[in-house]
Order: C-alpha cells, then sequence, then structure tokens
C-alpha cells in the first residue's frame, strides 16, 4: 500500500517543542520506526506550516495512487476551514491523530473543523499515534465491512 504522514504547523518542532506535552521524540525517529513497524507499506511524508501546501500535497497525493492519509494538522484542525473543505473533496481516506487529548485541553483546542471528513480519531497517545494512524488505515483498506 502507498500511504503517508501529513504533519501540520509547528510539528517540525516535535522533540524540543514543549516537551511536557508533545514527548522528546523528533518526528524523524518517529518516522523510522513506523516505517519500520510497516515495512511491508511504502509511507511518505510532508509537513509544512502552511495551510495551503498541506492542500496542495493532499491533491497531489491522491492523484499519484495514495490510497491514505495519516493527518495531524496541528492548530488547522482547530481553524483550518480550507482544510476541512479540502478533506471533503478528496477520496483519500484520513484518519485524524493528535499526540494530546485535545479534549482534556484549552476550550478552542477541543474542536475539531477536519473530524467530519475523517473516518477515525486517534488522539493522546504520544508519538504512537502515527503507528496506530496508520495501522487504522490498513485496516479500513483490507476490510471492507469497516468502509
Amino acid at each position: 500500500m502507498n500511504l503517508a504522514i501529513l504533519n501540520g504547523p509547528n510539528l517540525q518542532a516535535l522533540g524540543w517543542r514543549e516537551p511536557h506535552l508533545y514527548g522528546c521524540r523528533n518526528m524523524q525517529d518517529i518516522l523510522t520506526d513506523v516505517r519500520h513497524s510497516f515495512p511491508e507499506q511504502e509511507i511518505d511524508y510532508f509537513q509544512s506550516n502552511h495551510e495551503g501546501a498541506l492542500l496542495d500535497k493532499l491533491y497531489e497525493w491522491e492523484s499519484n495512487g495514495c490510497q491514505g492519509v495519516v493527518l495531524n494538522a496541528g492548530a488547522y484542525t482547530h481553524t483550518g476551514l480550507a482544510l476541512a473543505d479540502c478533506l471533503r473533496s478528496i477520496r483519500l481516506p484520513v484518519v485524524e491523530v493528535h499526540l494530546t487529548n485535545i479534549l482534556a485541553r484549552e476550550d478552542i483546542r477541543r474542536q475539531s473543523l477536519i473530524s467530519e471528513a475523517a473516518i477515525g480519531i486517534i488522539s493522546g497517545f504520544g508519538a504512537e499515534v502515527y503507528r496506530m494512524g496508520i495501522g487504522a488505515l490498513i485496516t479500513h483498506l483490507q476490510n471492507p465491512l469497516s468502509k
């Protein structure tokens, strides 16, 4: 399968940005572990602080045969109407992930504009959410009953 992980704003700072919330592991290490856990899958990765770049990448992945996306939209989860519209327009299954439990955070972080367009949400398990998200995508794609 050809799958992808898409990270939004400030996630390039994983490993040193607020480690008490987001942990001490950087994204490269997390990605290495995820790819090691799913060696039979091709897993692409992209991160941007710019919402338009995230939209462009989603449309590109869809046209290039990607089969599903794990998305940590960062703050765009709560503010990204254009991102939400894009997710509703593409045909890719998307699993929304968050390192922290967004329902236990500030009021604004408890609302997700993108959840309606996702097949599911994984939140609050730190870096493990990426591995869980890929696993959920694989299950969804392989099991017609889950669609």
